[in-house]
C-alpha cells in the first residue's frame, strides 16, 4: 500500500502546481483537505467528525457525499478553482470516488 501511496503522491506533486486536494479514510471517517504544499499549510478542510456532519447520522455514502460538497464549497469560498486529487493509498472507487464526483459537482475542477 505505501508504494501506491508514495507513487500517487509524486505524481500529483510532479505533474502539478495546483493546491492537492488530500483524501483520508479510516474504518469509521472520513477526511479531505486542501493542502499548500509550497508553504506546507493546510488551507481548507472537511470530515466526518465535524459536529454539523457527525450529528445528522448519515450513512457512509451520504456522508462522503457531505464531506466532497463541503469541502468544494469551503475552497471556492477562497478564490481557488483547480485543484490535484490526491487520493493517497486508496483506488478511485467507492467512498473516494463518492467525495471526488460530488466536489466536481459542485464546480471544483480536477
Amino acid at each position: 500500500m505505501k508504494d501506491r501511496q508514495q507513487r500517487v503522491r509524486y505524481k500529483t506533486k510532479k505533474v502539478s502546481s495546483r493546491k492537492r486536494l488530500s483524501v483520508f479514510r479510516s474504518n469509521n471517517h472520513i477526511y479531505a483537505q486542501l493542502i499548500d504544499d509550497m508553504k506546507g499549510i493546510t488551507l481548507a478542510s472537511s470530515s466526518s467528525i465535524e459536529d454539523s456532519i457527525k450529528s445528522k447520522k448519515l450513512s457512509r455514502k451520504e456522508t462522503a457525499e457531505l464531506i466532497g460538497k463541503n469541502i468544494a464549497k469551503k475552497i471556492i469560498s477562497i478564490g481557488i478553482d483547480k485543484v490535484a486529487f490526491d487520493r493517497g493509498k486508496y483506488k478511485y472507487h467507492g467512498l473516494i470516488k463518492i467525495l471526488a464526483d460530488a466536489a466536481r459537482s459542485e464546480g471544483l475542477n480536477f
